[in-house]
């Protein structure tokens, strides 16, 4: 059953994604005949063996890949639907996590953390795109994960710094952001995991709500509500006041370098109310987003807006950074409001470029989220040179 119901969402999308589903199904078909055949065995050789193999957690995510572009670009609601409510997501995500690890044995970029006066920033490249975070009081040493989907990856990270980890942060369930969740909590038995109880994220132990603070050491970690691209996208504000410093936005998949997240659980609406509440923060706070997306954001906004000086010296920035695989975050929300058409709504320049047509303006609200609403339109169809 599980077949014909795949075959019918990606009927019309390509032999790949055909041959791909048909290459799982095969696979967990196996697997499940091998399991078998060990039951089997065990039940005749010891009583006491007849344990059953764990289940797969029910919040199965499906984030398909491709050469570090948008992870679900293509995706229509059929297809989010099918791998976002089946065990087959999961699997993706396992499949595409030795992949990475293959292809990327040290990261697909190479990063730096940033210090400040007794906290560190740690970003770690995971998979093929993503970004995990390890936030550190130096002095107490203790550590906070943020989005820790390959645990491989973010352990080696904790035993070079030599820390304990006692929080994890998840801004939101899909996998490539909460894949490491089960592996890291079961290692640091007294690690707490932190996330929306509305998104149903694996293994949460402390659900939170808009404007909770986590507080680990000298850190204050403050939860802020960001619906859109999941229904209980949170994103993590690391409050500077603490240790004399900029403030640092972990913002997951609601905001990247010059772009945003699609809205898979939300309206235009909803996504940008998540977008003004990141626009209320200081012009110095570091944007830390959850994937590497600079150079292809950068590309679109060009379309958008070529005459964008920001933009353009950005770009070129990002350029230079990206041909020696650099990272390229973080970026300040300064920045970001100069370039960032996702975040220039309210400009008249960009609300002339876009605009479907002429006519006086309506409601400013309903105005921008229609903007919003084409931009991301355009963003999707968009492909880089």
């Amino acid at each position: 059953m599980a077949a014909v119901v795949a075959a019918t969402a990606l009927k019309g999308r390509g032999a790949r994604n055909a041959r791909v589903l048909r290459g799982i199904l095969a696979g967990a078909t196996a697997n499940k005949a091998a399991q078998s055949r060990t039951r089997a065995l065990q039940s005749h050789s010891s009583p006491e063996c007849k344990e059953e193999p764990e289940p797969l957690p029910p919040e199965l995510e499906y984030i398909p890949r491709k050469k570090a572009k948008n992870p679900m670009k293509a995706v229509g609601v059929a297809w989010y639907s099918l791998y976002t409510r089946t065990w087959l997501g999961y699997l993706f995500y396992r499949q595409q996590l030795r992949r990475a690890r293959s292809r990327y044995p040290k990261g697909h970029s190479r990063t730096q953390p940033r210090l400040f006066n007794g906290v560190k920033v740690l970003p770690i490249p995971v998979l093929s795109d993503n970004y995990s975070y390890l936030i550190i009081d130096t002095q107490a040493r203790l550590a906070v994960a943020v989005d820790p989907s390959d645990p491989q990856a973010v352990q080696a990270s904790i035993e070079k710094e030599g820390v304990t980890l006692v929080a994890i942060l998840c801004t939101h369930k899909h996998w490539d952001h909460s894949g490491g969740n089960r592996d890291l909590s079961r290692r640091h038995q007294d690690c707490r995991v932190y996330g929306s109880p509305q998104d149903g994220i694996p293994y949460l132990t402390h659900p939170l709500c808009h404007q909770d603070v986590v507080s680990v050491g000298r850190l204050q970690i403050r939860a802020l509500a960001t619906p859109g691209h999941t229904q209980g996208h949170l994103v993590y504000l690391l409050d500077g006041e603490p240790y004399k410093g900029p403030s640092c936005l972990f913002s997951g998949d609601l905001l990247f370098l010059s772009g945003c997240g699609r809205t898979f659980e939300g309206t235009a609406e909803t996504m940008l109310s998540s977008l003004d509440t990141v626009l209320g923060l200081e012009d110095d706070t570091l944007l830390w987003p959850g994937h590497e997306y600079a150079e292809e954001n950068l590309g679109f906004a060009g379309v958008v807006e070529p005459e964008n000086l920001a933009r353009e010296r950005k770009m070129q920035w990002v350029q230079r950074q990206r041909m020696e695989r650099k990272s390229t975050c973080p970026s300040t929300l300064g920045e970001e409001r100069s370039y960032n058409p996702f975040l220039r709504t309210h400009c008249p320049e960009l609300q002339e470029a876009v605009r479907p047509g002429p006519g006086p303006a309506e409601d400013a609200g309903c105005s921008r989220a229609e903007l919003l609403e084409k931009l991301r339109r355009l963003k999707d169809l968009h492909k880089s040179k």
